[in-house]
């Protein structure tokens, strides 16, 4: 790696991160010695990139520190093809439409030698045979998530039985084979996960859930924390 690339990575390491970064973490993923990260570190200090900490602590990149968006390397290139290549494959045409504008506008924004990664990249996803019949809309159901709004249900489950419930969306999962929304189900008191392809209806109602914004998904991640050891057991 050169070493102009490499000190772009300390820095995108440190941007993602919201803990200290140690200087052995920093070997270790960057496979460079301890005395090469000491060296480096003291290099991006001298070139007034705002690092706070020291040797044997940590680092920590501040947070108002700003860089071009899309000094992007290879790696990160074909990562946000490949990503791009599923979504438009596994979502809803609003979503596909946006990953393929999404790789448009990053094509048009890299330097000359950077976009045969996008043309031509080394890795693909498998294309998909056919979507499962689905009668509601996906994007729906994303704006409800995104302004907490409380959505009426009308859903078969995998015997059959038709339900009708009040739910609060929290997420919109996407598998090779199916969406999933999951949400707290009133009904139910707890939280359930809905396939969109045996959803019959979906109202987005005049209602808000009631808590901040985050609050939900992070009751929803405790729950789903507190359940992962005892299912690996």
């Amino acid at each position: 790696m050169r070493r102009a690339d490499r000190l772009f990575q300390i820095i995108q390491i440190l941007r993602r991160s919201s803990r200290p970064v140690t200087a052995a973490m920093l070997a270790g993923e960057l496979e460079i010695s301890i005395r090469t990260v000491y060296r480096d570190m003291a290099d991006l200090v001298g070139q007034r990139v705002p690092i706070a900490g020291e040797a044997g602590l940590g680092y920590i990149l501040d947070s108002d520190y700003d860089m071009p968006p899309l000094m992007l390397t290879p790696d990160e290139i074909e990562a946000a093809v490949l990503g791009a290549q599923w979504v438009s494959q596994h979502s809803d045409p609003s979503l596909a439409g946006a990953a393929r504008d999404l790789i448009a506008k990053i094509a048009v924004a890299i330097p000359e030698r950077l976009r045969p990664y996008i043309a031509e990249p080394s890795i693909g996803t498998k294309p998909v045979a056919g979507d499962p019949q689905e009668t509601i809309d996906a994007l729906q159901l994303r704006n409800a998530i995104r302004t907490g709004m409380k959505i009426r249900l009308r859903y078969r489950s995998e015997h059959g039985e038709e339900t009708e419930r009040i739910v609060w969306p929290i997420i919109l999962g996407y598998a090779e084979a199916y969406r999933m929304l999951i949400a707290w189900c009133e009904t139910r008191s707890d939280f359930r996960h809905f396939r969109t392809d045996r959803m019959i209806a979906a109202e987005v109602l005049d209602e808000r859930i009631g808590l901040r914004k985050g609050e939900l998904r992070r009751r929803w991640e405790s729950w789903r924390n507190a359940r992962e050891p005892a299912a690996s057991r």
